[in-house]
């Protein structure tokens, strides 16, 4: 069995904005990098084995400071990018088209947003690098940086939930806070969620 304590990357000035960043190569903010900070001095008295995180920039830099503490090399996996959301890339919600925001509020999953990623494929892609990680640290304990959509996608796919459910089973995973999952095999168990680091 292998725990992940999975952390969404630090605040960023989209974010902080509500703008969807996606895949958009955001840096952290002054307050992201506090966030960082304080992830990195969980992580520290946390036991953790190993590091990954998102090939995006925000992600690295929040593990940055976990890495250093730990004194662990951080590995990427692309599989760990958060979902591209097509034409909300930069955007706020009043700045899209009102029906494309009820159809995406109605079902996020069958109505996402023009040019946007399956949210099919982005949940088998964060699962299948969860199982992945998992595989690797077999009975480890391991801090994996992510996104926000990408980690609640995952966390139904990996626990059985409708993927349609996301937005409201895990309404937000919080800037560097950590949600503790349990790997075993097929098997997954959700131990805790958005746990304060800070």
């Amino acid at each position: 069995m292998t725990t992940l304590f999975l952390a969404r990357h630090g605040q960023t000035e989209w974010h902080a904005e509500n703008r969807y960043a996606g895949v958009s190569d955001i840096a952290l903010d002054a307050e992201g990098r506090r966030q960082a900070e304080d992830l990195g001095r969980w992580a520290a008295g946390a036991a953790i084995e190993a590091l990954w995180a998102s090939p995006l920039g925000r992600a690295r830099a929040t593990a940055a400071p976990a890495a250093s503490a730990l004194g662990l090399p951080l590995k990427v996996d692309a599989g760990l990018t958060e979902v591209d959301f097509g034409s909300a890339e930069g955007r706020v919600l009043a700045e899209l088209p009102a029906e494309q925001v009820a159809a995406f509020r109605a079902d996020p999953v069958a109505h996402p947003f023009p040019g946007a990623e399956d949210p099919v494929r982005a949940a088998a892609r964060g699962a299948s690098a969860l199982r992945h990680i998992a595989d690797v640290h077999a009975g480890g304990r391991v801090l994996v940086v992510a996104h926000n959509t990408l980690l609640r996608l995952t966390l139904c796919e990996l626990l059985g939930i409708p993927l349609s459910r996301y937005r409201r089973t895990f309404p937000q995973v919080r800037n560097c806070a950590v949600t503790e999952l349990r790997l075993d095999g097929d098997g997954a168990a959700l131990l805790g969620y958005n746990l304060p680091t800070g």
